[in-house]
């Protein structure tokens, strides 16, 4: 019980720091709004075409939109705990009697609610320019952004302290991240790819996860590929949460 009441204190700061600066929520929808304007028109010629099944092509491109939103939201988080570490914030914190586990829930709870207030937006802008999709399947697809969330916040956390230097945390972001985002097929269905890349495109779970998006928003509900999509996200959460607590302890010694 202390640890939900000490989570929902940390929460509330962290949401109070992020309502100083809206401003950052709103950069944030700069570039996937920018792919729905200008990007997502030139698709609607292709949803004839393999890959595209027989919806629209919004109904593929979007759900791929909402997970790369979901990863470039979050896997930078951690750079926000390194800047508090550096000033002193972060080490005031862990002499409270807040839980450890805490200090990073309540964090993970804000960004959770920071990336599916602007999925929501992006949903409804693209309802405006032409998606139609099964309202339970948009929702539960929401839903599984949001697990997704947790898991890349934690694991942005637990990278962060585990790091402690921006300079080497964000270094292998950028190395790490392009390729597995590429790979995932976000912008067009890896059914499209030559054999090689398809392969190679199976062992990135982030792949399953686009994929268990898009049969939601085709209303395939109780599929396979959803069923295995959600599970990665899971194990995601569990694993990610598990290396964030730990690093968060191992640190505070």
């Amino acid at each position: 019980m202390k640890t939900i009441t000490d989570s929902l204190a940390i929460f509330q700061r962290s949401v109070n720091y992020t309502l100083r600066n809206p401003v950052w929520v709103a950069v944030g929808l700069i570039q996937p709004v920018l792919y729905l304007l200008l990007f997502g028109p030139l698709l609607v010629k292709l949803s004839a075409g393999p890959g595209f099944r027989a919806q629209n092509s919004w109904s593929v491109f979007v759900p791929g939109l909402l997970v790369q939103q979901a990863m470039f939201s979050c896997i930078f988080v951690g750079m926000g705990i390194l800047s508090e570490q550096r000033s002193g914030v972060l080490d005031r914190l862990r002499i409270t009697p807040a839980s450890k586990t805490a200090l990073l829930a309540g964090r993970v709870a804000r960004d959770v609610l920071v990336i599916l207030t602007q999925v929501v937006i992006l949903v409804l802008g693209a309802v405006a320019a032409g998606l139609r999709a099964q309202l339970a399947g948009v929702l539960l697809a929401i839903l599984l952004i949001g697990v997704l969330a947790v898991g890349l916040s934690a694991l942005s956390y637990g990278l962060a302290l585990k790091l402690r230097q921006e300079e080497a945390f964000s270094g292998l972001l950028n190395a790490v991240g392009l390729p597995v985002l590429l790979l995932s097929g976000i912008l067009l269905p890896m059914s499209l790819a030559p054999t090689w890349l398809s392969f190679l495109s199976k062992a990135n779970p982030l792949t399953h996860i686009v994929e268990a998006e898009r049969h939601l928003f085709a209303g395939d509900v109780g599929s396979g590929p959803v069923a295995l999509g959600a599970g990665l996200a899971v194990l995601l959460v569990l694993a990610a949460g598990r290396l964030a607590i730990r690093t968060m302890q191992d640190t505070a010694r």
